[in-house]
């Protein structure tokens, strides 16, 4: 097990598909009591039956105060305390902004960026009430520069960037890191790929990565000793042209 993880309690949002749920099948491999959290009650429920023991699930929709809150709460009561929040949940547009849908945009913003702030806001209380936690916001490498072929998505992860990075200077002297790992292409249901052998095939090629590369980031992150801080970690697939 890696110092860092074990024996800690991570929830993790939009846990059901993707980074999240190999993100929450890392932290529980290396011994961390998990809950999950997304939209789909049974995804959920077919998570946590493959996770195993020490696994909580709690259906949310993140673009509610409400529903953060009472995922805040469920936490709480599952497992006595809160170590890790993994700020995963996201939705993707992609496409000429004058041919995108008003309501697929406004979805996008109260997810992406919305539903990360109120997921951070609800659960620093409980962090920094132990002074010590941490806190990893999935973010892309389209919020490190303007991706023309995204423009909506991209300036949620911009937002996403400059939030991390002026939360940090907050938390200074608290104990408890910030940080956001910044994947390129991964190959999972955000990008329309699932088959297996589809997968490998591309990633033969260095032209996407697995969804367990990006959960092996963050687990880099979370298992550096207290005084470092990985604020941004950004990663890209061989291949990629940006």
């Amino acid at each position: 097990m890696t110092a860092g993880i074990a024996d800690r309690v991570a929830l993790v949002t939009g846990a059901s598909t993707g980074i999240g749920l190999a993100t929450a099948a890392m932290l529980r491999r290396e011994g961390a009591q998990v809950m999950l959290a997304a939209r789909s009650a049974d995804r959920l429920a077919s998570a946590a039956r493959d996770l195993g023991p020490d696994v909580g699930i709690v259906p949310t929709d993140v673009t509610g105060r409400a529903a953060i809150d009472q995922m805040i709460t469920a936490t709480l009561a599952r497992f006595g305390r809160l170590d890790v929040v993994v700020a995963n949940a996201g939705v993707y547009l992609g496409g000429d902004l004058v041919e995108s849908d008003p309501a697929a945009i406004s979805q996008l913003i109260a997810t992406n960026i919305d539903g990360v702030i109120q997921t951070v806001h609800a659960s620093l209380p409980h962090l920094l009430e132990h002074g010590t936690g941490d806190i990893i916001v999935t973010s892309s490498v389209s919020g490190h520069q303007a991706i023309h072929w995204e423009p909506v998505y991209s300036a949620s992860k911009h937002a996403l960037q400059a939030f991390v990075h002026g939360v940090r200077r907050q938390l200074q002297g608290s104990g408890v890191r910030i940080g956001a790992v910044a994947p390129g292409i991964v190959l999972n249901e955000l990008w329309q790929v699932t088959a297996e052998e589809a997968v490998e095939d591309a990633v033969a090629r260095g032209e996407g990565m697995r969804s367990e590369d990006v959960a092996e980031a963050i687990a880099f992150m979370l298992s550096r000793p207290r005084h470092l801080t990985i604020r941004d970690l950004v990663m890209l697939p061989r291949e990629q042209a940006i």
